[in-house]
Parts: C-alpha cells; sequence; structure tokens
C-alpha cells in the first residue's frame, strides 16, 4: 500500500480548471494541499473553452493572464452577433480592469493552473485514480483511497477533501451529495476545431432552435460549435452517415454563411461535444468534504459560463477552507458560507442558462443573451471588487 499517513489539510480530487484553482489559491495561503488526477497533463477535455469577463479578471488577479496569452491564445477584443439577417461588431469594452476575453485550449490553460499550483506549494500528482472516499467512526469524511496508473494502492489523508472531478464526480457520488436543484437536460452541443482562415473575432449566430459560434483559440484554429435541442442533434444524427456529417448539416441549417466559410478551411480535429447536458446544483458540502466546479454545479454550454463558474466557485471555496482550517474546527459554518455564496452567484447566469437551453423564438432568444452580457459585466464587477487570497505570497513570488 502506497500510503501517506502525514495528514495533509486538503486534498483535491481533479486537476483541471476548478480543483488547480483551488489548490493553488490554498497553497498561496500557507496550507498542506495535495491534488490528485487521473489524467497525465498536457491533456484534452471535453470543452468549448471560452472564458467570459469575470474568469479573465480572475486569470488577471491571480497572475494569470499574461501566461495564458504569451501561450499563444490570442486577446479577443472583438464580438460580432449575426440575427435575423443582420450582423453587428461591437469591440469588447474595457470593464471590471479588463477589455478582452480569451478561449484557450484546456490542454494549456489546466497545465498553466497545474502549474501554478505548483509553485505555490500544492503537490499535484497525475496518473492517480481515486475510487472512494475514507470515514472515521463519526461518518466525517478524512481521506480518499485509490490506485496509480500502475495499479499500485494508494491511500491519502486529509482534514478535508474536495471534489473536483467534474459532472461524473466520484467524490460526490461516495459522499452521497444530493442534487438540490434539476432542471430539464434538453440542450446539445458539438464542436471541432478549424484552421486555414483567419478569424476577426468571436462570432455568434442565433437561428430558430439553433445556436453557433466561432472562438478563435491557439495554433491560429477556431472552435467551431453549434447548440441545438438534444431531439434535433439526435434525429440528424440517425439520417447521416457519422458525426462529421451530422454536424456539417446542423451548422449549415445553423449559420449557413459560416458553413460556407469553412469550406475553405481544414478542419484540425474530430468532431466532438454532448447531446444531453444536464443543468443541475448539488449539495456543495458535508462533515469533511466539498464540492467545486462541475462536481457541484453544472449548466447547459449554450452560455460558455462553465470555465468562469469554476474560477469563481474556487476561490469561494478556498477561502471557505482557510477558513476552517484557520479556526481548527470541522469547518461546517464555513463550508456553509461557501454553499450560499456559490448559490447565490450562480442563481441569475443560472436562470439564463436554463432559459436560452429551451430554444424560446429568435428575439426573446436575443433578449436572453443581452440579459446574459449584462449578468456577465456585473458578476465581473464583483469578482473584481474582492480581495485576492493569498495576494501577498503572490506579490512577493
Amino acid at each position: 500500500m502506497n500510503s501517506n499517513r502525514n495528514r495533509h489539510d486538503v486534498v483535491i480530487v481533479g486537476g483541471r480548471a476548478a480543483g488547480a484553482a483551488t489548490a493553488m489559491l490554498l497553497a498561496r495561503l500557507g496550507h498542506d494541499v495535495v491534488v490528485v488526477d487521473q489524467a497525465s497533463f498536457p491533456s484534452d477535455t471535453i470543452s468549448t473553452h471560452s472564458i467570459a469577463r469575470s474568469g479573465v479578471v480572475q486569470l488577471q488577479r491571480w497572475g494569470l493572464l499574461d501566461q495564458v496569452l504569451d501561450s499563444g491564445a490570442p486577446a479577443i477584443r472583438q464580438v460580432t452577433f449575426h440575427a435575423l439577417g443582420e450582423s453587428v461588431s461591437r469591440t469588447i469594452k474595457h470593464k471590471a480592469g479588463v477589455g478582452l476575453v480569451v478561449s484557450p485550449r484546456r490542454y494549456v490553460l489546466d497545465t498553466i493552473l497545474a502549474t501554478a499550483a505548483t509553485r505555490a506549494g500544492a503537490d499535484v500528482r497525475h496518473g492517480v485514480t481515486v475510487t472512494g472516499v475514507q470515514r472515521d467512526r463519526r461518518g466525517r469524511v478524512v481521506g480518499v483511497y485509490g490506485h496509480d496508473r500502475i495499479g499500485a494502492p494508494i491511500e491519502l489523508d486529509a482534514r478535508f477533501v474536495v471534489g473536483a472531478d467534474g459532472l461524473r464526480s466520484r467524490v460526490a457520488h461516495s459522499v452521497g451529495a444530493a442534487i438540490k436543484e434539476a432542471r430539464p437536460a434538453g440542450g446539445a452541443i458539438q464542436y471541432a476545431y478549424y484552421g486555414g482562415i483567419p478569424w476577426d473575432g468571436m462570432e455568434f449566430f442565433v437561428a430558430e432552435r439553433s445556436f453557433s459560434g466561432v472562438f478563435p483559440t491557439h495554433h491560429g484554429q477556431a472552435c467551431i460549435w453549434v447548440c441545438t435541442p438534444s431531439a434535433d442533434a439526435r434525429t440528424v444524427r440517425r439520417r447521416t452517415g457519422s458525426r462529421v456529417e451530422a454536424f456539417g448539416e446542423l451548422l449549415e441549417n445553423s449559420a449557413p454563411q459560416l458553413a460556407e466559410r469553412l469550406r475553405h478551411a481544414r478542419r484540425a480535429s474530430p468532431v466532438r461535444g454532448m447531446l444531453r447536458q444536464p443543468n443541475q446544483v448539488r449539495q456543495a458540502f458535508g462533515p469533511g468534504w466539498a464540492l467545486v466546479g462541475d462536481a457541484g454545479y453544472h449548466r447547459d454550454a449554450i452560455t460558455a459560463h462553465g470555465i468562469s463558474d469554476a474560477f469563481r466557485d474556487a476561490e469561494l471555496l478556498a477561502v471557505a477552507v482557510d477558513r476552517a482550517l484557520g479556526a481548527g474546527v470541522e469547518g461546517t459554518t464555513a463550508l456553509a458560507l461557501y454553499q450560499r455564496q456559490r448559490d447565490q452567484a450562480l442563481r441569475e447566469i443560472f436562470e439564463i442558462t436554463c432559459r436560452l437551453a429551451a430554444f424560446p423564438a429568435v428575439p426573446a432568444f436575443i433578449e436572453l443573451q443581452k440579459q446574459l452580457s449584462a449578468a456577465n459585466d456585473k458578476e465581473a464587477t464583483a469578482v473584481a471588487a474582492r480581495p485576492v487570497p493569498g495576494e501577498r505570497l503572490l506579490a512577493t513570488g
């Protein structure tokens, strides 16, 4: 048994956007943090990887935005909406301290975050699969167990265990985290990467029962995506011979002018996506454990807010766990506050997301997009006003 009986402050299961950010912040606050992830980095994951203004504000506050831009992720300063036969382009305004958005590939972004966590002092271990949690006699979670990539058993003890292991979280399952709220999961998203033609900025195409777009990313490529009702995506998939053909038909129906441009481009990836996207909020904490990122809250990708949500909640959780560790108590009060703050922070955009994922008529869809833009700006302003956890260590690092 490969055991670690030195009890850590925190073990985080999942080392991507939510988990690595939580680890980085807790390590900057001086805590003993271990992060485990079954993947090896750099590696990709299903994601359209657009980061809203509030997420870009987080990267800047944490001292990581320049690294993301230096990695080759283009600074996106223009957004174009195509709807009802018109196209409107706007420059992204400078608000909450930033005047751009970014869409970095996940194998780049997640590696930057994991490296930042390591530099802050966290012990980041890849190739580790967690299969369950350990409990004490009272039922409190006190660690995790699993195995490494060659099958050797591993145990890790901790005062707190954080599940940041995604929608199908093993931690959430092991602790019995209840789904507090579930909305219809009727939306699908499919995407692929294209290169070989220029991208002027971010683009959105609104049509009946579909929403598609362009997110410029690394290597001169763009993530081309299309959101539709799940039923429509399944119908087209059954009718066509492959995912590629289905994607092409959906895109032709949603944005024929974009489909025409892509005939001069080169598809650089398979078509990926999800045919059923849950909209759900889980219980966020219990005795000795907490959830962050998609493990605790998942929403349809139609608002492209997953990474920004993960960053926001990582900071809220890091502050709560820091308080619990500093107080030397089990942390029920601190983690209960985290859940209340998370639930309050997610509410407006979650409601907009669910309404957009129902694909109302185009005029109503456009109005919801305007509400989303205002909500994004409001969230970014709120994030920018908060003190940065571990800011003194960041300044001297």
